[in-house]
Order: C-alpha cells, then sequence, then structure tokens
C-alpha cells in the first residue's frame, strides 16, 4: 500500500462536498448526532446517475477532498499527520471512492483501483461459519437491490428457517413457543429458570432473562460480549435445558430467545451476553460437553467457537462507536453487514464509472477486503487490535 503515497491522486468528481449548515433541514436532522462530534464536516453527496452511496466526512477529510480537487500527490501534511497509518488511510479513501488514483491514464476508484488478490476470504478454511458467511455475500452480490439498508438485512438473516405452514401450526404463538421449550407452567424447564432468571420488560420478538444472582465484575469499557446458540430448531426443545443448565452453572449475566416461531427459526435464536471473553468461553465450554451431537443451524458473521457453528461469538461495539446516526448501539453483525452492504454497491458503482471493465476480484471478495481495511479479521468475522478506542 505505501505506493498509493507516489501516485496521482484526486478527488472523485461524481462526489459535491457540501457543508452539514447547507444541508436542506431533514438531511441535517437525520444526521444531528454526527454533527455533535467535534471534527465534523458535512456530507459528499453523490451526484445523479453514479450509484454512488452518501458519505459523512470531517475536517480532515473535506479539507483533502478539497486540496485534491486538482490532481496531484498526496500533500505532505496528510503524511505528517497520519504517520505509519497514511497508507492505510488513503487506501479507504481509494475504496470508498472518495479519492481516486491514476492508472493506465485514467482515474479510477473502488474495485477497480487495486490489484486485489483473487483469493480474498479463501474459497476453504475457517470452518463452517466462514463458508455460511461467504455463501451469504455471493447470494447478496446477486440480488437487483440498490439500497443498502435493505441489502444489509439480506446480509443479516441468512441462513434463517422458512417459516412453514407446519411452523406455524406447531408455534402458532408466545405460549407455545414457552411450551416447546419447556418453560411454561409446569414445563420440565420451569423451575430451573424461576428460581435463577428474572424475565426482563417486553421486546420485540424476544423473551429475555437476566441473572437473579448477578456476580460483581470489574470496570470494563461499554462493549459487551455476546455467546450465540445455535441449534436446529428441530432440537431446540429437547436441548434448551441443558442450555439453561449451562448458562446458570457460569453465572451468566443475561441471555435472549427467539419470542415466537420466526425468532426460532432465525439462526441467532439464543443470545447470552456476557462482560468479558473469559466468562464468554467458560460458558462456551460448558455448552460444548452438553450440547455434544446436537445439529446445529449456524450464525453467519460470526467467530466459530465449537460443535461446526453450534457456538459462535461476536462483540458489540461501545455505545460512542456506532456508525449510524439513527441506531444509538447497533450490534456487531448488523455493523459488519451494513459496511459489507455498502462495498458491495460500491463495487458495482466503480465498475459501471469504470466504463463497464472488469473489477479485478468479484464484489463480494473486494467487500471482505474493504473491511480488512477497517480493521475486522474477515477470516474470523472479529475485530482486531484499535478497531474501537475502548477494547
Amino acid at each position: 500500500m505505501q505506493a498509493l503515497l507516489t501516485h496521482e491522486l484526486r478527488a472523485n468528481p461524481q462526489y459535491e462536498l457540501v457543508p452539514f449548515n447547507r444541508l436542506a433541514e431533514d438531511e441535517r436532522r437525520a444526521l444531528a448526532s454526527l454533527a455533535a462530534e467535534p471534527g465534523f464536516y458535512g456530507v459528499l453527496r453523490p451526484r445523479s446517475g453514479t450509484g454512488l452511496g452518501l458519505k459523512s466526512v470531517d475536517c480532515d477529510t473535506a479539507l483533502l477532498y478539497l486540496t485534491l480537487g486538482q490532481p496531484g500527490t498526496l500533500p505532505t501534511y496528510v503524511q505528517a499527520t497520519l504517520g505509519e497509518g497514511t497508507a492505510r488511510a488513503v487506501a479507504q479513501l481509494i475504496a470508498d471512492s472518495i479519492l481516486e488514483i491514476e492508472r493506465g491514464g485514467a482515474f479510477v476508484s473502488g474495485a477497480v483501483a487495486f490489484d486485489w488478490p483473487r483469493d480474498a476470504g479463501t474459497e476453504q478454511g475457517g470452518g463452517r461459519l466462514a463458508e455460511l458467511s461467504r455463501a451469504a455475500l455471493r447470494y447478496a452480490q446477486n440480488l437487483a437491490i440498490d439500497d443498502p439498508l435493505q441489502l444489509s438485512f439480506r446480509l443479516y438473516g441468512y441462513n434463517r428457517r422458512p417459516l412453514t405452514p407446519a411452523w406455524r401450526r406447531m408455534l402458532p404463538a408466545a405460549s407455545a413457543v414457552q411450551r416447546y421449550l419447556g418453560i411454561a407452567a409446569a414445563g420440565a424447564n420451569r423451575e430451573l429458570l424461576a428460581r435463577n432468571w428474572v424475565a426482563g420488560g417486553p421486546a420485540d420478538g424476544w423473551m429475555s432473562w437476566r441473572s437473579a444472582r448477578p456476580r460483581p465484575v470489574s470496570p470494563r469499557s461499554g462493549a459487551t460480549y455476546k455467546l450465540y446458540i445455535s441449534p436446529v430448531t428441530e432440537q431446540l426443545g429437547e436441548s434448551f435445558g441443558l442450555i439453561l443448565a449451562a448458562l446458570t452453572a457460569v453465572g451468566t449475566p443475561a441471555f435472549k430467545v427467539g419470542a415466537d416461531a420466526g425468532g426460532l427459526l432465525r439462526p441467532d435464536k439464543i443470545v447470552a451476553y456476557f462482560s468479558s471473553f473469559e466468562q464468554l468461553a467458560k460458558a462456551a465450554g460448558g455448552l460444548a460437553e452438553r450440547l455434544r451431537g446436537v445439529a446445529a443451524q449456524g450464525v453467519p458473521f460470526t467467530s466459530e467457537i465449537a460443535g461446526d457453528g453450534l457456538l459462535s461469538w461476536g462483540i458489540d461495539p461501545p455505545a460512542n462507536e456506532s456508525r449510524l446516526p439513527w441506531n444509538s448501539k447497533e450490534s456487531w453483525r448488523l455493523w459488519l453487514t451494513h459496511c459489507l452492504a455498502r462495498a458491495l454497491l460500491d463495487a458495482r458503482a466503480s465498475v459501471a464509472a469504470a466504463d463497464g471493465g472488469e473489477a479485478a476480484v468479484e464484489p463480494w471478495r473486494f467487500a471482505v477486503e474493504r473491511l480488512r481495511l477497517d480493521g475486522v479479521d474477515t477470516d474470523t468475522w472479529t475485530p482486531r487490535g484499535g478497531l474501537w478506542r475502548e477494547i
């Protein structure tokens, strides 16, 4: 990436740089939380027909964009400011089509700007969940969807089991779900649940509980470690008691379960919450032993622990690291799918802007490489050190 520092660069002319105070009132309302952050400048608004997405920018990015309105090499002040992180920061701006780089007499950006390795996000290895994640990306890149949020939700819901008439008949209401899990009155798991857990308040699509005997925890960041427990729905009724016993035994602070048939058919049907990875790993060890032989459904874009995808984990960003102004604290998986969806669409737009030229890699591979630039280990779908300030 160091070679980027000697190439001719320019600001992408397909964008218009707009200061926050010159945005329309509805746009200012949508970006109000970003505007409160130090150094926020405004947005790069794509010109009509480009296929690019709206991007928020800080003052440093705005200054660089204005400086490179005339093509030239990277200004020396940028490297003096960013030091060793300069090449990576420039690569991110080129990958996001904010800047363009001169290649073969033309300025290009996005998926056509780099010699991305053709084996990015290797076709094999990484376990079943890694392959499920790659399959989700290949599926999404072929969808005729231009809205990043819709595309993100398709990625997020990948590997959800269909809500068939049979499941509707078996689990027609919340009471039927509780009977299926053995937690209704006189159910096999009712006493264990009532003795050790306190039900949470109403939540859309979820039943939740917190420990009745919370253990003291040391001061920590706002990050939340999440253990995904993903048995196939057909075996959830018989295995839920084992899951509940294992979570109780290690003093799990809280967990949630899908509240209806649709919730039990999603891959992330059970999520347990922990304040440290050590506590999560202890719970996973107990669950792996108890659930031996239970078939896995598997949660894409999580890091596999055991059971061919039966157990996996992720870590939610601290509240102040949310990337979406309309969501004060998004989940790790949702953050990933938002980034991946935008990268898939950016790859499509950059290929179109190159007059029909072919990208060095497929859009899904570009999306994988784009997240690597952001500090995500895309073999395990976990954050590398430094991605968030507080981890």
